[in-house]
């Protein structure tokens, strides 16, 4: 196995992606690697706008990046069917790469406006923005309790604090039914 380089992986994908004309952006742990103090991540959270009719073809795309990978196609169909995820794990580094189905909601669709491209080894990438990555943590954490999000929030909180949008993840987290937990995450910094 070769030492895992994530930013290949994720070049490849985007590429993927990009050539099939499939919206994505990257969350999870790479984009608090941006937005907040850097972590270890032993994969790659990736949301996808994926229509039925592209399946077949990322598919192949994605098994094509190497005959060791693993991609199941009746998770992909299933997760089309029913919403969630399914995975790619890379042959040649064990990475793995969750994409996660974008949901037809206001704050998904909010998202998807507000990525952020950036470039990567001069490919252009998109992220989510922080004040989302801190939503979709909060939702995640209320959801898991997993304390990995509370901690992923707080870094983001200190490193992105005075660039962050902070009415809109008011506006949002009152939409969403956690702005209780944000002020309480907010009122201990």
């Amino acid at each position: 196995m070769n030492q895992p380089d994530p930013r290949q992986l994720l070049l490849n994908i985007v590429r993927i992606l990009d050539e099939l004309h499939i919206p994505y952006l990257i969350t999870g742990g790479m984009a608090v690697f941006l937005w907040g103090r850097p972590r270890f991540t032993a994969d790659i959270d990736i949301i996808v706008e994926l229509e039925k009719n592209q399946t077949d073809n990322l598919y192949n795309a994605v098994r094509a990046l190497g005959a060791a990978g693993y991609l199941d196609r009746d998770a992909m169909s299933e997760a089309i069917k029913k919403g969630g995820e399914f995975n790619f794990i890379d042959g040649d580094t064990g990475m793995k790469v969750d994409f996660w189905l974008a949901k037809q909601t206001p704050f998904d669709r909010s998202r998807f406006e507000r990525r952020i491209p950036l470039p990567i080894l001069g490919t252009t990438v998109f992220f989510t923005s922080p004040e989302d990555l801190i939503i979709i943590k909060l939702l995640w954490y209320n959801e898991s309790h997993s304390s990995r999000h509370l901690e992923d929030i707080e870094s983001i909180l200190a490193i992105s604090e005075k660039r962050l949008d902070l009415r809109y993840i008011r506006e949002q987290t009152k939409e969403l039914g956690i702005h209780n937990l944000f002020k309480k995450i907010t009122q201990t910094q």
